[in-house]
């Protein structure tokens, strides 16, 4: 019964910190180059992800622990949630919607 226990909260413990942070879609559009035809679309997927990811930072989805970390470094998530714990992806974001927006006068 003990084992039983200790294996479903490892898998839950895991399951529950394995998501990468960025999803693949805000990954897709700071990867792209600008596109007038799409851009206040595109502007409105980062303004969203931006939004979503400090909501998770705020509810404490986001904190660091040794098991997430650990977690983090095995699924390969590891790398983005550094980049949203220092901010580093915010101001990627925030570098791509200021692109957008210089190049296609948005």
């Amino acid at each position: 019964m003990r084992d039983a226990f200790l294996a479903l909260s490892i898998s839950a413990l895991a399951f529950g910190t394995a998501c990468s942070p960025i999803s693949k879609t805000a990954q897709q559009e700071l990867a792209q180059p600008v596109n007038c035809r799409t851009a206040e679309g595109d502007i409105r997927v980062l303004e969203s992800e931006k939004a979503h990811v400090e909501k998770q930072v705020a509810s404490g989805v986001m904190a660091v622990t040794p098991a997430g970390a650990v977690t983090g470094i095995l699924t390969g998530t590891e790398d983005d949630k550094i980049k949203v714990a220092t901010g580093e992806y915010d101001r990627q974001i925030d570098r791509k919607i200021a692109e957008i927006k210089r190049v296609c006068g948005v």
